[in-house]
């Protein structure tokens, strides 16, 4: 598998991969050795194994580092009694190498994607919960349809809405927070001996005896050079606007996803049906997805995959069945 997602890699990444590659090839060869050489015939791999070789040749993806991740969590080692110490410390490193890995692709995976995921995950819960709670007050299956295709526009025009907001608010806090060349043009008029650029740096975690250097030294240079000089800053945090993502990205996404999401649960009464087969339908219809949806967030985080589908599953249906309650509660068929 490290040396199929190798082969989709440059640089770095490539050569981490390989070393992860030749690791395992280690102590492939410390089993050997105990065997006495290769038997006739070789133990087939587990089907996860097979998977996420599959995964990787065909894809290479953020989330067959992610599944690596988890594999690597639950290697036998510790508790075999033929295994060497160096090989259990091996497998525990491992786990480490791939999560610092996979973490390079959740982060630029985080913005937009993060938007995409969770949309299409609401579109589906509220807007089952919305039909649902709709169809069992006893109204005609249009009413429900119109009912649903309400809620799909308002919640991906309120997601949209959001989502832009929220990432472009969350962008100009950072920009706020950089350092900028607002006070250079006036360092040399700066007193050596006593000045407020030691300050700046103060304010930056450096001691008072370090920041009273570094604003001497930077008063000093620019005093001899010309008014421009830019005194030293701290490096720009691109990565931190790399993970917030773009405003717009997000908010088109968080649009596009909910609507994709919510249009799911409508589905059934867009094709005619009413009644017991147009819930039962989309409870069938939104639960795959839900799962889909829960297994994806959970190998984004490294977390096992089904476990998270579970629990979004719970959770969807958990919501749907609150509101359906109160529709028959409020019900108006009579």
């Amino acid at each position: 598998m490290y040396r199929a997602l190798a082969e989709r890699r440059a640089g770095e990444e490539r050569e981490i991969l390989l070393a992860l590659a030749q690791a395992e090839r280690r102590h492939e060869e410390h089993w050997l050795e105990l065997l006495g050489g290769e038997p006739v015939r070789l133990p087939r791999a587990s089907t996860g194994s097979r998977m996420l070789g599959l995964l990787a040749r065909g894809f290479g993806s953020i989330f067959v580092l992610a599944l690596a991740q988890n594999e690597e969590g639950r290697s036998p080692y510790q508790s075999e009694p033929f295994a060497t110490a160096r090989m259990v410390a091996d497998e525990r490193i491992h786990r480490e190498v791939v999560r610092g890995l996979a973490a390079r692709g959740r982060r630029r995976l985080s913005g937009t994607f993060r938007a995409a995921v969770f949309g299409a995950n609401d579109g589906l819960v509220s807007n089952l919960a919305l039909v649902l709670g709709i169809g069992a007050t006893g109204v005609a299956p249009q009413f429900v349809l119109f009912s649903g295709i309400a809620g799909l526009l308002a919640g991906a025009l309120s997601m949209g809405a959001g989502e832009f907001v929220s990432v472009r608010s969350q962008r100009e806090l950072l920009d706020a927070t950089e350092p900028s060349n607002y006070a250079d043009e006036v360092l040399p008029d700066l007193d050596l001996d006593v000045n407020e650029l030691a300050l700046v740096y103060r304010t930056r975690g450096m001691s008072a005896a370090d920041s009273i250097a570094a604003a001497q030294q930077v008063i000093a240079t620019a005093q001899a050079a010309d008014r421009s000089t830019p005194y030293a800053r701290e490096p720009e945090r691109v990565g931190d606007h790399e993970t917030v993502g773009s405003a717009l990205g997000a908010a088109g996404s968080s649009f596009l996803f909910f609507a994709s999401g919510a249009i799911i649960p409508v589905l059934p009464w867009v094709f005619g049906l009413s009644g017991a087969p147009a819930v039962l339908l989309a409870l069938l219809m939104v639960g795959a997805a839900l799962l889909a949806t829960g297994a994806m967030v959970g190998l984004l985080s490294g977390a096992p995959p089904l476990l998270r589908g579970i629990r979004q599953l719970a959770i969807g249906f958990g919501a749907a069945a609150v509101t359906y309650a109160l529709g028959l509660v409020f019900g108006v068929a009579a």
